[in-house]
């Protein structure tokens, strides 16, 4: 066990969002157990932020993804909080879209949400509750042209969450889905949009001190679904 700290479970990091929320939920006191698929980049984390454990798996190997869900619990203990923040996505006119990569773009936004809400609520339930936060964007909610391999698998994220926050809400584990509708300031999205200015983009430090936010809110003040950009963007 990580000593006194309650530990979150993040699904799925990276530079942005996923990072970020690894930083504040240490912060608050927290020990944060990581997955991602690459080893390296799990590495790099564990050595910039403390109270990190890092887990290589890849979500698509439905059976290793739970026993690595299985492991975490192990070592740290029932989640308080977990983000699900992993996502694949194929873009390209319908007829490109390999069913391949489309069904493996479902096996990891939506199938891996459903194995790891079986493997770990019914542990929150028994320990009186918690929080599961999924993180999802603009295609969660409207189909686009090139977004054929994308948006259906989220759309279908976002429903499975809402099913998953009414059966698990009335035994104490909040779900609630965040759409991130916005361009999130990481270095490949200053290069494509290079003449925008800072506040065009949604900074990660502020989302996920918001996903912090949603993951503790009381009982009698709970949100499902919310939607977060910065002030300029259209919608």
């Amino acid at each position: 066990m990580s000593g006194e700290r309650p530990h979150c479970l993040l699904i799925g990091i990276g530079a942005g969002t996923g990072a970020a929320c690894a930083r504040r939920f240490v912060a608050e006191g927290y020990h944060v157990s990581m997955i991602a698929r690459s080893p390296e980049r799990l590495a790099g984390f564990e050595a910039e932020i403390e109270h990190t454990t890092p887990y290589a798996v890849d979500i698509r190997d439905l059976d290793a993804f739970a026993e690595t869900l299985k492991r975490m619990v192990a070592a740290h203990g029932v989640p308080r909080s977990v983000i699900y923040n992993a996502s694949l996505a194929s873009f390209g006119h319908y007829l490109d879209i390999d069913p391949a990569d489309f069904e493996r773009n479902y096996r990891v936004n939506t199938t891996g949400l459903l194995v790891a809400t079986q493997t770990l609520a019914p542990g929150m339930i028994e320990a009186g509750g918690g929080s599961i936060v999924v993180t999802g964007n603009t295609a969660a909610l409207r189909g686009k042209a090139s977004y054929v391999g994308w948006a259906s698998s989220k759309a279908g994220q976002r429903i499975l969450a809402e099913a998953l926050a009414r059966e698990l809400g009335p035994s104490g584990v909040h779900v609630a889905y965040v759409v991130i509708d916005a361009v999130i300031d990481m270095p490949f999205a200053r290069r494509r949009w290079k003449d925008q200015p800072k506040d065009f983009f949604a900074q990660p430090d502020d989302l996920a001190a918001e996903i912090y936010h949603i993951a503790h809110q009381p009982r009698t003040a709970q949100s499902f679904l919310v939607e977060l950009r910065p002030f300029g963007e259209t919608w």
